[in-house]
């Protein structure tokens, strides 16, 4: 992005000094982090101090991560990638809903404004959403929401009733990972994504990718579940068919 970003100029509301903070002089945990966050970037600037410059001068990720708001889930400490390099939505159960504007609006900014080329959904093990969906009861039949009593039941209903409709036997896991293809369906059939596609296949956009990970908390290791689309069919060259006996 072309935004500049202007340096904070010292006054009465902006003193980094931490005897002056009330909030670090009265949480100790609070003061831990900003302390730690003096340290990290006393070390950036003497190792690395061209990354200041660039950051002001404006953001071009390559991606955009749906995640979940889960702490165990940091995606660009995971992801080995530094920042300016992912731009995020994180929620709970890393849901992309049609009727969210909030999604529908990030999704149109990353991808038409940013510059992201992979949209990434990513579901981790021990979802705490999933699992509190995986317990809840079906809906009634007619029934608008699963339990319209409190925001959580309201924001999970999409992932109650795909719980619903596995087969009889499907595990918490079963419903991580298809919760990650739903997602990944609403990514694709969302306007932003159809337009950039019509507009790459007649070569006048770039090309965008639509993934589907899995993050296993037990492991560190980031699984790519193989639902990738984009505007032309996604195959390596080992899965292309032989023509006359010949790759």
């Amino acid at each position: 992005m072309p935004f500049h970003a202007e340096p904070l100029r010292a006054n009465k509301e902006i003193d980094i000094d931490l005897e002056h903070s009330v909030a670090a002089q009265k949480f100790p945990d609070i003061r831990a982090v900003l302390e730690g966050n003096r340290w990290w970037s006393r070390k950036v600037t003497e190792e690395q101090p061209e990354v200041w410059a660039e950051q002001v001068k404006g953001q071009a990720p390559n991606f955009l991560w749906i995640g979940c708001a889960d702490s165990r889930v940091p995606e660009v400490t995971i992801m080995a990638r530094k920042p300016g390099e992912v731009f995020v939505q994180r929620n709970v159960a890393n849901q992309f809903q049609p009727q969210d504007d909030a999604s529908q609006a990030l999704l149109n900014y990353a991808i038409m404004n940013v510059g992201v080329c992979h949209v990434i959904v990513v579901g981790h093990t021990g979802c705490g959403g999933c699992i509190a969906a995986y317990d809840l009861p079906a809906p009634k039949q007619n029934e608008e929401f699963c339990d319209p009593s409190t925001p959580l039941t309201r924001f999970l209903d999409p992932i109650i009733r795909l719980k619903h409709s596995l087969p009889e036997g499907s595990d918490v896991n079963d419903l991580i990972r298809e919760n990650v293809k739903m997602s990944v369906r609403n990514v694709v059939d969302s306007p932003t994504i159809q337009n950039a596609w019509e507009l790459a296949r007649k070569g006048e956009f770039r090309k965008v990718y639509v993934h589907g990970w899995l993050y296993d908390l037990s492991t560190g290791l980031l699984i790519d579940l193989n639902i990738t689309q984009g505007p032309e069919p996604v195959t390596l060259e080992s899965d292309k068919p032989k023509v006359n006996g010949t790759a």
